[in-house]
């Protein structure tokens, strides 16, 4: 493509220091893709997965401040039951945060093998899904502020679209869809209304349209092709013109 494609390396939460959105120079379209990719889970050497021998790393890109050994080595137990709930939604997360807390207090976790075999040997195997799934998907999100990112993305999308341009973002759980699903479905809300209101009120955050209702979902054809798109939802929203009024 030439002259018509750049690209820069950094966290999309800083859309706003983007030279080509800055002004009047506004975009017709943002397509945000979240989560970990497929390269970086199969990097062992980023230690992303535990599908094979890596570094207790987890960190996107330079600027994350700490690593998940950091969490991993030194969070208190109730932090790391919190994550584990909260960002992991994991039922299990008291049982795994102690035993971490249990095992660190012997010998540091230095790889993910090694986390990954502790989180087995206490809540067992059952099924495909490997144990450790959640409790990574907690720490890696945790690591990269993910749903932080996600936040001021989204917030920032709203100064650099052009109106009638579109926010289109794949999640890939339920944590961040809801999240998308909040911030697109009140900013489509033209009036707002409670019970112990006396009448509608107009919404002042009211800046988008929702072209697609609903979330789309990969066809099964796609998930043959790529089964890491079994979980994908792609949700879209149109900026709409300041002047409109609400009707």
């Amino acid at each position: 493509y030439g002259d018509r494609f750049r690209t820069w390396q950094g966290n999309f939460a800083d859309l706003r220091d983007i030279p080509e959105v800055r002004g009047e120079n506004k975009a017709n379209g943002l397509l945000l893709d979240l989560g970990v990719s497929s390269r970086q889970l199969d990097a062992a050497e980023r230690g992303f997965s535990f599908r094979g021998a890596g570094p207790l790393d987890m960190r996107m890109g330079p600027a994350c401040p700490f690593d998940a050994a950091h969490v991993v080595n030194t969070w208190a137990e109730s932090e790391l039951v919190r994550i584990f709930f909260e960002l992991g939604e994991e039922p299990k997360a008291r049982r795994i945060a102690s035993a971490i807390v249990k095992r660190r207090a012997e010998r540091e976790f230095t790889t993910t093998i090694d986390l990954a075999d502790c989180i087995e040997k206490v809540i067992g195997r059952h099924g495909r899904i490997h144990p450790a799934t959640k409790a990574f998907q907690a720490i890696r999100m945790t690591v990269n502020d993910e749903l932080g990112s996600l936040e001021r993305a989204m917030e920032a999308s709203l100064d650099v679209l052009k109106p009638g341009g579109r926010l289109l973002i794949i999640t890939f759980h339920s944590l961040e869809d809801r999240m998308v699903k909040r911030f697109m479905q009140h900013r489509a809300k033209p009036w707002l209304d409670q019970p112990d209101w006396p009448a509608p009120r107009p919404n002042p955050d009211w800046c988008l349209t929702l072209p697609v209702r609903k979330a789309i979902a990969a066809s099964d054809a796609e998930i043959r092709i790529n089964p890491r798109a079994r979980s994908a939802k792609l949700r879209v929203a149109e900026l709409l013109d300041p002047t409109v009024s609400p009707r």
